[in-house]
């Protein structure tokens, strides 16, 4: 079992920072993946970054050159550093965690909004 919970949402202006964290505990030597995704009531649950056991990184072509994902060794905190903030960015955040075995495990979310 792993247990996620994020952290690091809240109101900024557009041309701002935001540091999101995902604080992971249990079972977090069996994870070999971690994930950021976003979602907009009413809409699907988008994908937004990805970081690997291997240390390889993925974006979303939307936020590609913001955003930068980083995690520490043992896979106990995960973070989702983004910059220059758009309206658009304004969604509930959440993290997810991949075993080896292939179980998905979600964090509750954080919301973050950008706004003026």
């Amino acid at each position: 079992q792993v247990q996620l919970v994020e952290s690091g949402g809240g109101l900024v202006q557009p041309g701002g920072s935001l540091r999101l964290s995902c604080a992971a505990s249990g079972s977090t030597p069996i994870i070999n993946r971690m994930d950021w995704y976003r979602q907009v009531p009413g809409n699907q649950r988008e994908w937004v970054a990805t970081i690997t056991d291997g240390g390889r990184e993925d974006y979303a072509d939307s936020v590609k050159g913001r955003f930068t994902i980083s995690r520490d060794n043992a896979w106990t905190t995960m973070y989702l550093q983004m910059n220059s903030l758009k309206p658009e960015d304004t969604a509930v955040y959440y993290c997810d965690a991949l075993t080896l075995g292939g179980v998905q495990y979600w964090g509750q979310g954080t919301q973050v909004t950008v706004s003026s």
